[in-house]
């Protein structure tokens, strides 16, 4: 069971008529849904995209409600659920430790060295000239 000292607002709770013991609220398991994040995957293969949230007290009934949700309106291959709490994230005052992600002596490992459009651009403009289309 959870104790809750300060009274509950949320509406869900508050119609289950929850009794009150000495100024606490008395909440059991199942009564204490969390928020939790929905990812969907369209087909095989595709990164999981965000596409809400659902309310529920466990991750069972957390994937049963994201699938209704979210599963019926959208072609579905997969979805995840994360509960909210559990998801991290960096400061952008902590910006800065991506600015140089790649060493200097390592630049061959961006793409950016690459002119692979110029050298299309140059072959379909010699193709144009071989077969004399303006």
């Amino acid at each position: 069971m959870t104790l809750f000292k300060e009274p509950i607002s949320d509406p869900r709770i508050k119609r289950l008529n929850v009794e009150e013991t000495f100024g606490k609220t008395i909440v059991s398991e199942k009564e204490n849904w969390f928020s939790w994040e929905v990812f969907h995957q369209k087909k095989r293969g595709d990164h999981h995209i965000h596409v809400g949230i659902v309310h529920a007290p466990d991750s069972e009934l957390a994937l049963l409600f994201a699938k209704e949700q979210y599963g019926r309106r959208l072609q579905c291959a997969n979805i995840w659920v994360v509960k909210s709490t559990d998801i991290f994230t960096i400061s952008y005052d902590d910006q800065d430790m991506f600015d140089n992600a790649t060493a200097p002596e390592k630049q061959y490992r961006e793409a950016s060295g690459f002119k692979v459009m110029e050298k299309i651009n140059r072959y379909k403009k010699l193709k144009k000239e071989k077969s004399g289309t303006p």
